[in-house]
């Protein structure tokens, strides 16, 4: 049985993580956890909270909040029916991030899955404040779902890499067992700027990963840039990729992809599901 922690701000974005998430684990027994957290810093119709004491505020904001949740599995009820999953809900109020650890921790969340936005539906930043932290701050793997994508299959999955760190049994044992479940194509991008050479550390980091990937027969395609981001846009485009890896601890080039201040052309960022993977 998997735990998966889906946050909700009830959005439409936040609906769509939620059943691209029912439809990927469709063949998979899964409880989903869905939870609320409400900010310390605004009441539940988003205004700063004045002259009302704590403790009637954080009563009235959960009660609305369990009511939303409430409406939430009510809508969850008409989609169809799979005997095979189970939802719980909770209504929190604090830190998001300070939340989602605990329930992580606490309910034994083996993935997290999100929408790249929030609410307030923001088109000119391609990974949203709320899901931004939780990607580098809660230590879980997070399936981030853009508000276009849609689930059909996983074929083709992307692992755009700069092989400068050598990855976990963790962070392989977890990308595989997807791989198999999926009987997906593993794709390694390296995206080669200014057409230089990789070093003998990156070349060792390589070879590993394609050893331990050999029964699923991987594929490793060199890209030609001058942006990351748009080096792996164009590949995305040409192979008609369905899902791009990555992992957390390589926050450098994580930020080089995902954290840009403004979308432009790159449509990855809004069809394609983001699964980033923790150590």
């Amino acid at each position: 049985m998997k735990n998966i922690l889906i946050p909700t701000d009830f959005s439409d974005n936040a609906w769509n993580a939620l059943c691209y998430g029912l439809s990927f684990f469709k063949k998979t027994h899964c409880i989903f956890h869905i939870v609320h957290v409400n900010s310390t810093h605004t009441s539940s119709s988003g205004e700063t909270a004045m002259f009302i004491s704590s403790e009637i505020l954080e009563k009235n904001i959960l009660k609305d909040s369990k009511e939303k949740l409430e409406k939430l599995l009510e809508a969850i009820a008409h989609l169809p029916l799979n005997p095979k999953h189970e939802f719980r809900t909770f209504a929190l109020y604090g830190f998001l991030t300070d939340h989602l650890r605990k329930v992580v921790q606490t309910k034994e969340i083996e993935l997290i899955i999100m929408g790249t936005k929030g609410s307030t539906g923001l088109k000119t930043v391609s990974i949203g404040s709320n899901t931004g932290n939780v990607i580098t701050k809660v230590p879980c793997a997070v399936l981030a779902v853009p508000e276009q994508a849609t689930y059909n299959t996983i074929k083709e999955v992307g692992f755009p890499s700069d092989f400068q760190l050598k990855y976990g049994s963790k962070v392989l044992e977890t990308l595989k067992e997807i791989l198999l479940m999926k009987k997906s194509n593993l794709q390694f991008l390296f995206v080669s700027l200014k057409n230089e050479e990789m070093s003998t550390l990156q070349l060792k980091n390589k070879a590993f990963l394609i050893d331990y990937f050999n029964s699923l027969k991987p594929s490793f395609h060199v890209i030609t840039g001058k942006k990351i981001d748009e080096a792996i846009q164009g590949f995305t485009e040409s192979r008609d990729s369905d899902m791009l890896v990555m992992v957390a601890k390589n926050l450098n080039f994580l930020e080089r992809i995902l954290f840009r201040p403004t979308v432009e052309k790159i449509s990855y960022h809004t069809k394609i599901p983001f699964l980033i993977i923790h150590e």
